[in-house]
């Protein structure tokens, strides 16, 4: 029986939207961002012939719209974690073989988009290939984005690379890391 792992164009596949342990934490700093974000935008866009009542609309619904916004971002991440446990979890005879897995640098290109170079080890006496989950995370170790890169074949006793790319445009510091790996 072939083992069967992740697929897609170029080996890579990339979750679209699951749950993470943080996620009401995750819930409310979001919340409390788009809620300060939006009153200042609001706020600083007032003109002198706004009523009060006029200001308070205007803030009401620039935060609803913000605070939204945040909100369907930090389920699209929850659900691409899960996705993406979902599809490790699903690949057949597959070990889990994360300390044989590293992630370079995160590096961000012109685009935006976050990558980072995977090396996995292949130490199984046969060729084997390897299905990795990539965590971004920002300076605050809040899980911006996840993602799950192919390393095809990789020969006995040797190592390969595959590059992992964030999904969407990442601001900051941004690291990379290891969650998962499953070798097959």
């Amino acid at each position: 029986m072939t083992p069967r792992g992740p697929g897609g164009p170029g080996g890579a596949w990339r979750p679209r939207g699951g749950g993470t342990s943080a996620r009401h934490r995750r819930r409310w700093a979001t919340a409390g961002a788009a809620l300060a974000l939006g009153l200042s935008a609001v706020l600083a866009g007032c003109s002198g012939d706004d009523t009060p009542a006029d200001t308070a609309s205007k803030a009401q619904s620039a935060v609803g719209s913000i605070a939204s916004e945040a909100s369907e971002a930090v389920e699209a991440v929850e659900s691409a974690t899960a996705e993406a446990q979902r599809r490790l979890d699903d690949i057949q005879d597959g070990i889990d073989v994360k300390d044989d897995v590293k992630a370079g640098p995160p590096v961000t290109g012109s685009d935006g988009r976050v990558r980072t170079e995977v090396t996995a080890r292949n130490t199984d006496d046969s060729t084997r290939s390897f299905a990795v989950q990539v965590d971004f995370r920002d300076s605050q170790g809040q899980l911006a984005d996840t993602v799950i890169v192919t390393v095809d074949h990789v020969q006995a006793g040797h190592s390969a690379t595959a590059t992992a790319r964030s999904t969407h445009d990442l601001s900051g510091e941004v690291r990379t890391e290891v969650a998962r790996a499953v070798r097959y």
